[in-house]
């Protein structure tokens, strides 16, 4: 209890951050732990061992693991079981190695995350964006490591600015923020993109979009992916032909030896005249390049996020959510 004369604490303004709870604290030491263990290790060991962790969730923890199944089975029907229950197995490994690489990436020189890629494929697609001067549009989808793909590139030496969604821990999303940064790659929040993607743009710096996930209150459409409407977020297609912008799919593919590919590909953008046709056509486009590309490397996919969700009304029993 407060004598009368006892300095009182000033209020905390209306809109100020919460302090981090307990939980968040010991989630972002946990971070920090894992970096500073496993860093020593080098970085195969280490994503190895992020692959040992994220097999538990498949088996024997079966997190969604039922879902996962189905949904792969749905999409690939030609799949024997093996095969379906073996894509679902590595689909866990492999976002266990994206755990894992993106937290020791705080650790990571240049060189270290150079030398995680054997080659890039199409890397003349990706300069000659850079090459026009006026902003480039890069779109990707949760295929291999998303995380890695954008700092090759800042690590290149070509500015680059991601799209990102704020984490419910603020410890943790700084700490994420500060990796991500480490090679001069810039993180725009969703809640500061409007008015920081076109400064960007006119800069000459790319500007990276994930878009096969939607979120409440993004922009969307519904595009066919594996068949099914699935909606999609429009605000790369918006950007690039609002700009006559060049845009390039970008993915880092993991190799059998454990190092990635950095793949680069341009996304023709459709002009009809139309804006709202012309914007769907070009969603279209980058879907149809995902897709391929997770046909090509199904195991690599995050198959465990609900792809599917929230279809229209009107979606026929055959072609809803698996």
């Amino acid at each position: 209890m407060s004598t009368p004369d006892a300095p009182r604490a000033a209020a905390p303004a209306p809109d100020a951050a919460p302090r981090p709870t307990f939980v968040q604290w010991a989630e972002y030491a946990a971070l920090r732990t894992i970096a500073t263990v496993l860093r020593p290790f080098g970085w195969r060991a280490a994503s190895n061992v992020g692959a040992l962790v994220g097999g538990l969730g498949w088996r024997p923890f079966a997190i969604r693991a039922d879902r996962v199944e189905r949904t792969i089975r749905a999409c690939f029907p030609e799949f024997t079981p093996a095969r379906v229950r073996e894509v679902a197995r590595e689909s866990y490994r492999g976002l266990g190695r994206v755990a894992i690489e993106s937290i020791i990436l705080s650790r990571a020189t240049r060189e270290e995350l150079l030398a995680a890629f054997a080659d890039a494929r199409g890397l003349d697609v990706l300069e000659r964006a850079y090459a026009q001067g006026k902003g480039v549009i890069l779109v990707a989808g949760h295929l291999g490591n998303w995380e890695l793909s954008a700092a090759y590139i800042a690590a290149r030496g070509l500015p680059i600015d991601a799209i990102a969604m704020h984490m419910a821990n603020p410890l943790s999303d700084a700490f994420f923020r500060r990796t991500r940064e480490r090679f001069g790659m810039r993180v725009l929040f969703a809640d500061e993109s409007v008015r920081a993607i076109p400064k960007a743009l006119k800069d000459g710096r790319a500007v990276g979009f994930l878009s096969d996930q939607s979120a409440k209150g993004l922009a969307s459409t519904f595009v066919p992916f594996f068949g099914r409407p699935a909606r999609t977020p429009r605000g790369a297609a918006v950007f690039a032909l609002r700009n006559d912008l060049p845009m390039v799919f970008v993915a880092a593919l993991r190799r059998p030896d454990g190092r990635y590919t950095a793949h680069f590909e341009e996304v023709p953008l459709v002009r009809t005249g139309d804006k709202e046709a012309d914007i769907d056509a070009t969603v279209v486009r980058y879907s149809q390049v995902l897709e391929r590309l997770v046909r090509e490397h199904p195991e690599q996919y995050f198959w465990q996020h609900r792809r599917w969700k929230g279809q229209p009304k009107d979606t026929p029993p055959h072609l809803r959510e698996p």
